[in-house]
């Protein structure tokens, strides 16, 4: 038996998450928030604040946070990239990194770090995998209460999550999911 790198876009997204997190360690936490964490304010001037609107889903605060991200992208992630391939799911994961960053330099003032806005948008993606013409999954349904109805309530707590990367992760999956479906 032989390993194979069956998910080249998930695996390189996790090890280049992993080798980020190593050297934060190696520089004692400063260079994640360096390069891959929006700031709580951004500066339309600096060119950094640019990379990290994308580069933010690639930082995470500590293995803890990094380890509860990856265990999910690791487990859907090679199934829609088997379905999606590697280059559209690729496009998507940079498309929600995108959304997710802008949407907190516009209408927050927290930093923004880890890879949670993919998380969900891959669960909601994920759902449509067995989407039929003309029909919506009731798992699909059920995923988006049980989620909306979580993130609701935790939006309600002040615990540093972004929540609201999390429902515009989970937005922009249901958005792939019916876009692809109707292509």
């Amino acid at each position: 038996m032989k390993l194979r790198y069956n998910s080249p876009a998930v695996l390189s997204y996790a090890l280049l998450s992993v080798a980020v997190m190593i050297i934060d360690f190696v520089f004692r936490g400063q260079f994640a928030r360096a390069f891959f964490a929006v700031r709580p304010v951004f500066d339309f001037t600096a060119p950094l604040d640019y990379f990290r609107i994308v580069s933010h889903v690639v930082g995470h605060s500590g293995w803890e946070h990094l380890v509860a991200n990856f265990a999910l992208i690791l487990l859907i992630g090679p199934i829609l990239e088997e379905k999606y391939h590697s280059g559209p799911l690729l496009v998507m994961m940079l498309m929600t990194a995108v959304v997710t960053g802008v949407i907190n330099v516009l209408f927050l003032d927290t930093g923004l770090m880890g890879a949670s806005g993919i998380v969900f948008m891959m669960i909601l993606l994920s759902s449509f995998t067995n989407i039929a013409s003309g029909e919506i999954p009731l798992t699909f349904v059920l995923v988006v209460v049980v989620y909306l109805a979580r993130e609701v309530v935790g939006a309600l707590n002040d615990d540093s999550v972004a929540q609201f990367a999390h429902i515009a992760g989970g937005v922009c999956g249901s958005l792939f999911g019916f876009a692809v479906k109707r292509n």
